[in-house]
């Protein structure tokens, strides 16, 4: 495995980053995988020389951050062989003060994620969206708290619009706070608004990109159908949210193409897809699901995979502008 600088920092992550999201308890979502059927996949991931993963303390209320932890100390028992990342904002219950980046939920939150995943600390400490209702400078200053306290090495971001963001890292370097390296945005084949804004700010800013979704949710494996936007898997038949992300015309039409470079290079589909995001100068890592050997096997294929110029031209000449979408969780 050859490793990588995130972003600016020089902490060294895999070129790939495991999404845990996938790992958890089916009560939160039917296609999640437990306990029994994680292990392999991410002992597989260890061996293989990934190093980066990230959850949340939403994915499976929780559950994905206790399982996050137990997994990785029982594959990889040296932390400082680890980055650890997880994000905090969703609502983790009916409290009115069990959400959001107020200084009071951040505060309480990394304390739950460190119990749940039984660390001292996160190595990468993102906020899951923009905030509205409480002040930027009220989240940067807890932020900042959390990495003073030890607590989190990193602080990163995730959706938002550009001048959201370039808000509060003005704000954080305005006032020598401990400012973000990273933006956790959604960016792949079929959906490119970040290159109009958010992209070039993070290349000007030596931000590092971490993008998720980077197959569209398993869109771009070629595996779903024109018409009824429906493929056999659990996840795609329930996955009311990415129904509402992609299934254009126009991004089958770049799916098909996907397929036929994959056919002419004589590589997976998920392979193309991945080596294209791998391509551009502002990911440090993608984020992969991988609730298959083969989706793992795949994603490992991709950073071997070059792609020309002429291919990459290919793969992007059949963008068509999509409204922004993602912000929202």
């Amino acid at each position: 495995m050859k490793y990588v600088r995130l972003g600016q920092t020089g902490m060294r992550v895999s070129p790939l980053c495991l999404g845990m999201m996938t790992y958890g308890s089916k009560k939160w979502r039917e296609w999640i995988l437990e306990e029994d059927e994680a292990r392999p996949l991410v002992q597989s991931a260890v061996e293989a020389g990934i190093n980066f993963y990230d959850t949340a303390d939403v994915y499976s209320r929780g559950e994905s951050e206790v399982l996050t932890g137990k997994l990785l100390r029982e594959f990889q028992p040296q932390r400082e062989d680890l980055v650890i990342a997880t994000k905090v904002f969703n609502p983790m219950s009916d409290s009115p003060n069990d959400r959001g980046l107020s200084r009071k939920h951040i505060m309480a939150s990394i304390d739950r994620s460190l119990k749940r995943l039984g660390v001292d600390y996160v190595d990468l400490y993102q906020i899951h969206r923009f905030d509205k209702d409480t002040p930027i400078e009220e989240t940067c200053e807890a932020l900042d708290a959390v990495v003073r306290a030890g607590k989190a090495l990193y602080i990163g971001a995730s959706s938002m619009y550009a001048w959201q963001f370039l808000k509060m890292l003005e704000f954080q370097r305005q006032n020598s706070l401990a400012s973000f390296v990273t933006m956790q945005n959604h960016y792949n084949l079929v959906y490119r608004e970040e290159e109009r804004e958010m992209i070039p700010l993070c290349l000007d800013q030596g931000i590092g990109c971490i993008p998720w979704s980077p197959l569209a949710r398993g869109f771009l494996t070629g595996t779903r159908r024109r018409g009824d936007g429906k493929s056999e898997t659990t996840r795609a038949r329930t996955d009311e949210f990415g129904h509402s992300l992609y299934y254009r015309k126009s991004d089958f039409d770049i799916v098909d193409r996907v397929v036929e470079i994959a056919k002419e290079r004589q590589v997976r589909p998920a392979q193309v897809a991945l080596a294209w995001i791998l391509s551009k100068p502002a990911v440090s890592a993608p984020i992969i699901g991988a609730s298959k050997p083969g989706h793992l096997e795949d994603a490992l294929g991709a950073l071997q995979l070059k792609l020309s110029e002429d291919e990459i031209t290919r793969l992007e000449e059949l963008y068509e502008a999509h409204p922004v979408l993602g912000h929202s969780y």
